[in-house]
């Protein structure tokens, strides 16, 4: 599932870096040099590039029209060929005897036991079938924003990599404490890097007291919920301590209970109702991540004149939903860093803690 139909998982990336004239036609020329390209017996462990949306097999995009008004919509696809180290070492052991046997040696030098095993591993990757996987790109050019499918790091490495290679353009990962609130203030740097998860601490507490209805500092107003699954940590790496509460009433004391003792959410369930839309996700304090995104049903039908409708329409409900958030953690962070924290929203926030 993703931008297609069903929900839909991403991250986020700013696009840095000058566009080219004549766009459209620099992108068409480096989207198909850097399309994946299909070896027969190939013995590479990794092969990625670009491939249709709408049809994986188009790796050449003659049918397909990635250019979708001020969107550029796109997959990457990883091939992966995964050999079990189990296998590798069963076919080292009888490769090493063989060798042994046919040399009459009784051991095996470290330079040769080397070449040994880059002979069966080539042996092996030849002959294993490729594990393909597709990531979807949305890239809003005016926005200088991309919307990509995948939360992995690794994935997110490829695909930077290959994106700078494909269009001489740098990807920067969206996070939470490089917004312009923090970065103008030396004494708000300090405080920045747990403050994705102080933002979600601080919207589970906004979130109960108007029963769910929170304003922006522009006076609008959203509903927001927290659902299912709040997780908490304290720490991070291998010295962190979490908990995990699922929405039951004394659960949610437990959740309450680990916020006096210094944990923040790390991640949680929410739904988000705005402009008479609603969504539901697992949205992630430290890198912004959207898991699971549920949207609307689209009041759009699409129709053969306009067969993108459809998709133009979740392409919508996506940036929405992430637009939402950023102006909830805008008005977060303009009371955070102001002498309102402190002298109000501590107090309250404190009062929450201490209800039933």
């Amino acid at each position: 599932m993703g931008l297609l139909k069903g929900s839909f998982t991403f991250s986020r990336f700013h696009v840095e870096g000058q566009l080219p004239q004549a766009f459209l036609n620099f992108i068409n020329s480096r989207i198909t040099a850097n399309s994946f390209k299909d070896t027969v017996k190939s013995t590479e462990e990794k092969r990625l590039g670009w491939v249709s949306l709408n049809d994986v097999l188009d790796t050449d995009f003659k049918n397909a029209n990635y250019a979708l008004g001020d969107f550029l919509i796109f997959s990457l696809r990883i091939d992966r060929k995964l050999i079990s180290p189990k296998l590798m070492k069963i076919k080292l052991m009888e490769e090493e005897r063989r060798f042994l046997a046919e040399s009459g040696q009784k051991r095996i030098n470290k330079s040769m036991s080397s070449a040994i095993k880059d002979k069966v591993q080539l042996e092996l990757l030849t002959k294993l079938d490729a594990i393909p996987s597709f990531y979807d790109v949305c890239w809003s050019v005016s926005k200088n924003t991309i919307y990509f499918s995948s939360l992995t790091d690794k994935v997110a490495d490829d695909f930077v990599d290959l994106f700078k290679k494909s269009f001489s353009l740098n990807l920067r990962r969206f996070l939470p404490q490089e917004n312009n609130l923090i970065t103008k203030s030396p004494e708000s740097m300090e405080a920045a890097s747990l403050i994705g998860r102080e933002f979600l601490t601080w919207l589970w507490f906004k979130s109960e007291e108007r029963n769910g209805r929170i304003a922006f500092q522009n006076k609008e107003e959203v509903e927001l919920h927290f659902l299912k699954r709040i997780v908490l940590e304290a720490g991070e790496g291998e010295y962190s301590q979490g908990v995990v509460c699922h929405g039951i009433h004394a659960e949610l004391q437990e959740g309450k209970e680990a916020i006096r003792r210094g944990k923040k959410v790390k991640e949680a369930g929410i739904k988000l109702i705005h402009d008479q839309n609603e969504w539901e996700f697992t949205f992630k304090a430290d890198s912004f991540h959207f898991q699971s995104l549920k949207m609307p049903a689209p009041d759009w039908q699409e129709t053969q004149e306009d067969p993108s409708g459809n998709l133009l329409e979740r392409i919508y409900l996506i940036e929405n939903a992430a637009k939402t958030m950023d102006s909830l953690y805008e008005s977060f962070l303009q009371i955070r860093f102001s002498p309102q924290w402190e002298a109000k929203e501590t107090k309250l926030l404190a009062k929450w803690l201490e209800q039933p």
